[in-house]
């Protein structure tokens, strides 16, 4: 346990020493490579290379894996292992009849695949649960039932994917046959997201314990700096494509995230 919480402190010097080039310089390169990848002015071996993406990724993914992991006992381990399991499912589900997202196709490798889909899923996957669900409790305060909050994570994934979807389609990750209303993306997708986020929401709020989690983010102001880089990858590939309501919807994420003081680029540049 002890070399565990070494580790652990470990984890959190490097990843808080490094805020500004994990949660802004990553996400900012990232979009250049992204388009210029999309638009053919690069070509193989860096043109979406799998490797550079997947990276990338674990990189941004770094203060969102250094605030959790205090909290993984073994029931929060139980339920992150039943999480990795229902994302596969419900992704193989989902390319092998269209339910419940909505027939697509991936049209860009990212990485080795099972089933018809990425074996780095979850990394992809989580994040959008577990930063909802921490931007609930952020925001929450202890105020609201369990169902209440739950709903509202819930919801809170449904705008992250109104941020997500839009880019992905412009950049090629994949497509929706037939396309859809809200830049390509078919209203059948978010409907979907309504049922999946809420299965995903119901096994995290099931495993931990809401009170250690809001204690965790009052101890550590880089918990939520994953979303940060998130939003800023996202909603510039947005910008990139003009997609200006899911550029909206990552503004308004950036803007409460800077107002709860959980990002204030100022210092981490100097950190």
């Amino acid at each position: 346990m002890a070399d565990r919480r070494r580790i652990e402190a470990a984890f959190d010097r490097i990843v808080r020493e490094n805020r500004f080039t994990i949660a802004v310089v990553f996400p900012l390169v990232g979009t250049a490579m992204l388009v210029a990848s999309a638009e053919g002015w690069v070509g193989p071996p860096w043109r979406f290379n799998p490797l550079l993406v997947l990276s990338g990724t674990l990189v941004m993914r770094a203060p969102l894996l250094a605030g959790v992991a205090p909290l993984v006992g073994r029931r929060e381990a139980a339920g992150l292992l039943a999480l990795t399991a229902y994302t596969y499912a419900v992704e193989v589900v989902g390319v092998a009849t269209g339910l419940p997202y909505g027939e697509f196709t991936y049209g860009v490798s990212l990485g080795p695949m099972i089933a018809g889909v990425p074996a780095a899923l979850p990394v992809f996957f989580f994040p959008l649960v577990l930063n909802s669900y921490l931007l609930v409790l952020l925001l929450d305060g202890g105020r609201s039932t369990r169902f209440v909050r739950a709903l509202a994570a819930v919801a809170v994934v449904v705008a992250v994917d109104l941020v997500l979807d839009p880019g992905a389609v412009a950049l090629g990750f994949w497509a929706y046959e037939g396309g859809g209303p809200f830049y390509g993306v078919p209203l059948s997708n978010y409907a979907g997201w309504l049922l999946s986020a809420g299965v995903a929401i119901a096994l995290v709020e099931a495993t931990f314990d809401a009170d250690a989690v809001r204690a965790r983010l009052a101890a550590c102001e880089f918990a939520l700096d994953d979303l940060v880089s998130f939003v800023l990858l996202w909603g510039t590939v947005n910008v990139a494509y003009g997609n200006w309501v899911a550029v909206a919807v990552a503004g308004a994420f950036l803007a409460a995230l800077i107002r709860a003081d959980r990002f204030d680029f100022r210092v981490a540049a100097l950190a």
